[in-house]
């Protein structure tokens, strides 16, 4: 076998959900040891295709070959004999199992009553020194760093004898630093005859890490060419169909203190320590960005300022005065809009239509209740008005929300939130998932508020969006809180090494401390 020899070729691949045509004749072609990034707007059908590839769905029409052999796709089990492995962007891993019983799990005869643990582990041990895929075999899955969790993922997929690798948003939850190794894994991988699909929203780790891009748009393949031809502009024209100017942050001064959080602290229902000494600041005008690998506390904070939970100490005061009452209604009448961190279980009820979801915080307000009763016609006028000026597409006020591309559904999320005009915004990742042209859309939301007089919590995994949306930015780690840096004095490289403990510093009591 050559280089240059096809791994995997995919032709006239075509999936159809009712009337939807999710794939429409996609061919594309995949090579020993190079990246194929594949690229495309929410819905515009790369799911559906790694599900093909990967065996969860049946194609339609057309085929798929590995290593020339066709691959019927009937369930993941034939596509993993043939060499094909997925790394899914949330981790299927079981906590409360070792790494070597995660890695094992599933390859042994379900007649065998004794797993072959010293076969496993001699064969983890061979993958790992041979990759650089170091982890601890008999280390619980729940004290591994998310960086951890993803080299068991993929060792899982080597174990399994995995050829083609198949990565869904591989570096979303990974500091700077864990996604350098894990790009430098990846090449020593290629090296050694491995291929790579790779699945990513963040345009720069496309240029760094790929050798061809593949865009799809409304099901179909639109752009196939070598990353040497490529730009950030020239993949998101393709990605979109036109240009997309990137709106850029412009400098404005601080106006008055909307929002202070003053030493907080708050423990959860085990009586676990989850926020300490918080200390916060946020001006009319300001956008502060929180940083910080998933789970450090970014939840919590969101929780508290959007009333969902209370502090142990400390203070909250909002233009001035202290916040006794913490309840989301409270919050909501008091000026605080959320853009909630998961959209599907937090941010609408996906059963309910666009227009019960643009009013489910103002529904009894008296511009569209009466007596207890819905007004209707105010309802949906409303409605149109919003899927209008949001630019929600494929929906009307009584298409069920569920139904709509993420990016379509963060657009009636941001339409119930901004219209409403908060003086402040707690928008926890939302751009997450989105394509270029939706977080586009986000961001030009965002500072249209920020111009307005709002002032904005930023929370998201994406340093690049902090650097280029927030003025100031902090930095959680283990429940504390960084002091608020402006943007223009730091690097990626910093904030990664504060997000990995790494020279971390708390804010407490207004004073900042050397951790």
């Amino acid at each position: 076998m050559t280089d240059t020899e096809t791994v995997l070729r995919v032709q006239g691949i075509t999936k159809n959900f009712g009337d939807l045509v999710a794939n429409d004749a996609i061919s594309f072609s995949l090579k020993k040891g190079k990246v194929l990034s594949l690229l495309g707007e929410n819905g515009a059908g790369k799911t559906t295709l790694m599900n093909i590839i990967f065996g969860h769905y049946t194609a339609d029409g057309g085929h798929i070959e590995v290593f020339g052999k066709k691959l019927n796709a009937s369930n993941p089990a034939e596509a993993i004999a043939l060499g094909v492995g997925m790394v899914h962007q949330h981790f299927t891993l079981a906590d409360n199992l070792t790494v070597l019983e995660n890695v094992i799990l599933g390859t042994e005869p379900l007649w065998k009553w004794v797993q072959d643990k010293a076969a496993g582990r001699a064969r983890l041990k061979e993958l790992s020194g041979e990759f650089g895929l170091h982890v601890d075999p008999d280390a619980d899955i729940k004290s591994l760093t998310v960086g951890e969790k993803q080299r068991v993922e993929i060792l899982k997929a080597l174990y399994r004898g995995a050829k083609i690798l198949i990565l869904d948003e591989p570096t979303a939850v990974l500091t700077p630093q864990e996604t350098d190794q894990l790009f430098g894994t990846l090449r020593d991988m290629l090296a050694r005859g491995l291929s790579v699909i790779f699945i990513s929203h963040k345009l720069g780790e496309v240029m760094a890490i790929a050798d061809d891009i593949a865009v799809l748009r409304h099901g179909k393949l639109v752009a196939n060419f070598p990353v040497a031809e490529a730009s950030r502009e020239i993949i998101a024209e393709k990605m979109v169909g036109e240009a997309v100017p990137q709106p850029r942050r412009q400098i404005m001064e601080a106006g008055e203190e909307l929002l202070s959080v003053e030493d907080v602290s708050v423990k959860d229902e085990n009586g676990q320590q989850i926020l300490k000494n918080v200390s916060l600041h946020l001006h009319r005008h300001q956008i502060i960005g929180i940083a910080g690998v998933s789970g450090n506390g970014q939840k919590p904070l969101s929780d508290l300022v959007s009333g969902m939970c209370r502090p142990g100490s400390g203070q909250l005061n909002l233009s001035g005065e202290a916040i006794t009452v913490f309840d989301p209604k409270e919050m909501v009448a008091k000026g605080i809009g959320r853009v909630p961190e998961d959209r599907h279980v937090q941010g609408v009820v996906g059963d309910f239509s666009v227009e019960e979801n643009m009013i489910l915080e103002t529904y009894a307000s008296a511009r569209f209740s009466k007596f207890g009763w819905l007004r209707k016609k105010e309802v949906t006028d409303y409605a149109y008005s919003l899927i209008k000026a949001f630019d929600i597409r494929g929906a009307g006020p009584e298409t069920i929300v569920r139904g709509l591309s993420g990016g379509n559904m963060q657009k009636v999320i941001l339409s119930r939130v901004l219209e409403n005009s908060p003086q402040i915004i707690l928008a926890n990742q939302p751009t997450r998932g989105l394509d270029v042209g939706a977080a586009t859309f986000v961001h030009e939301q965002l500072f249209k508020a920020r111009k307005e007089g709002a002032g904005i919590i930023l929370i998201s995994e994406d340093l690049e969006e902090l650097l280029a949306v927030a003025d100031s930015v902090a930095v959680m780690y283990h429940g504390q809180i960084s002091p608020q840096m402006p943007v223009e004095s730091v690097t990626l490289q910093q904030l990664g090494l504060l997000m990995s403990g790494e020279g971390f510093s708390v804010h407490s009591k207004g004073q900042d401390h050397a951790a």
